[in-house]
């Protein structure tokens, strides 16, 4: 029996949950598997890279993922990983945002970009007297009654006025999708606030029915509406010894010499019915199915030679880039109690971070006694100039923030910058036409799938379930085995 010849272009959380997924339905269905797959820096993981530095773990990419989304735990469980799996510090989910330049804590009876009550409401520092009385006022607010895409800042300028946009929403969705909310698609990113005011006129109504709902019973949400306090942490987890685990398991799992890693491509076409994969040293590979797992762009850029049309609805993604500086300290060098997860910064503080987080307040096993990791977000869309900066200047800029911020004294024991060019798939409205339009595309092309964060959601089970399930249509649309 010939095997199935497949290709996978990444060896990120895509590509490499792409590769062991087909592996496992190619077993199932009796096929003899050739994968490969390349990758075109020296190491998998993508945007995932867990470091250390003596006894503190360091993250330069995302350090959890929301375990209420079930791809990446059963993921974790099929890899025996769950034993690895923990959750935030029961203590400290709590978090802070910068108000006129004092750090303030998140009000309790806040879900995201909404009170949930009026004494929430009364009680935020976080408003002006007539910023508490407009954002009230989106009780009597009329619903929309057209179904027409609209920005995240159009809603809630709408519905909870400019104030509560500034001061709220904008560094809720920064921490999130590191996008400018006036660009930011309502029906990709927050579906369930557009539901909630076509079901019941009002967000705030809505959120008080859940809530009161929740408390008799009658619906179980784990109580992250009654227990809202901005970003729900209770549901975030992560593993011991660091995000890489996963990667690095998947990794272990295929086949010998299937990874190939410093290996760039350089284009891709069909012929005589199969894929032909030409790399940055001019050599070719051919295979029956081929799955580009790159940022759309990427992937536009592989296929332009060959599927014009493909490339060009790829193409329409935007990206932004966005950088993470880890530092080490000793507990003594930090002022600010640390009573809490971390803060989000609204752009209209004008700092140059997004956000920042205690990492070892809000993992444990993240450093020893008397030691801190503090983390540092820069850049997306809204300062682009700031992610492209050097290594050495991110780890300056940081760090003249934080020293004002959380009042850190001297210099830090160690630093260390990871910075991530086009890497954040900009969700911007009219995002869902346009992920139809690239899907219709690459449809058209037999034998490819195409996959990333740039589609169904950019969290790391998002691209875990869309790996999936690209793999399953893969397999169902396999050529059949030549005896």
């Amino acid at each position: 029996m010939t095997p199935l010849r497949v290709i996978v272009v990444g060896a990120g959380i895509s590509g490499l949950a792409f590769a062991y997924r087909i592996q496992n339905l190619a077993a199932k269905a009796g096929r003899t598997l050739d994968l490969t797959l390349l990758e075109a820096s020296g190491h998998v993981g993508g945007v995932i890279r867990s470091a250390r530095f003596d006894d503190c773990l360091l993250e330069t990419g995302p350090d959890c993922w929301a375990g209420n989304k079930p791809a990446g735990m059963e993921l974790c469980r099929e890899l025996g990983l769950e034993p690895e799996l923990i959750g935030t510090r029961a203590g400290v989910r709590r978090s802070f945002i910068l108000h006129r330049g004092t750090l303030k804590r998140l009000p309790e009876g806040f879900f995201l970009i909404s009170p949930m009550s009026v004494r929430a409401l009364l009680a935020t520092p976080l408003l002006s007297v007539a910023g508490k009385l407009r954002m009230g006022l989106e009780l009597l607010v009329p619903r929309r009654t057209d179904d027409a895409d609209e920005s995240l800042a159009h809603f809630v300028r709408r519905r909870f006025g400019h104030e509560a946009l500034a001061r709220i929403a904008q560094p809720m969705v920064a921490g999130i999708y590191t996008a400018d909310p006036e660009k930011l698609s309502l029906q990709a990113t927050f579906p369930q606030f557009l539901q909630m005011e076509r079901d019941h006129g009002s967000v705030i109504r809505a959120l008080r029915r859940k809530a009161a709902q929740e408390a008799r019973g009658a619906v179980s949400t784990g109580g992250e509406v009654s227990r809202a306090a901005g970003p729900r942490y209770g549901m975030f987890v992560t593993l011991k010894q660091g995000m890489s685990t996963l990667t690095n398991a998947l990794a272990a799992v295929l086949p010998p010499n299937a990874l190939r890693v410093n290996c760039p491509v350089a284009s891709a076409r069909r012929e005589a019915g199969a894929w032909r994969v030409r790399l940055g040293d001019g050599d070719e590979l051919a295979c029956d199915l081929l799955c580009l797992a790159l940022p759309a762009h990427a992937s536009a850029r592989l296929l332009a030679g060959f599927a014009p049309a493909a490339a060009g609805a790829l193409g329409e993604f935007e990206y932004a880039g966005a950088a993470v500086v880890n530092f080490v300290f000793r507990r003594e060098q930090i002022a600010h109690a640390m009573d809490g997860i971390g803060a989000v910064i609204p752009s209209v503080e004008k700092r140059r971070l997004v956000a920042f987080s205690f990492s070892s307040v809000k993992f444990e096993g993240r450093a020893p006694e008397g030691k801190v990791v503090l983390r540092a977000f820069m850049g997306g869309a809204l300062q682009p100039e700031v992610a492209a900066l050097a290594p050495a200047e991110l780890q300056k800029v940081a760090l003249e923030e934080l020293r004002d911020l959380v009042g850190i004294r001297g210099e830090p024991e160690f630093a260390l910058a990871g910075a991530h060019n086009r890497a954040m798939a900009q969700y911007h409205v009219g995002h869902l036409a346009r992920v139809q339009a690239a899907r219709r595309a690459v449809g058209a092309l037999a034998g490819l799938s195409v996959i990333g964060n740039a589609f169904d959601g950019v969290g790391i089970p998002d691209c875990i379930r869309g790996a999936n399930e690209a793999a399953q249509s893969a397999m169902q649309a396999a050529p059949a085995p030549v005896m």
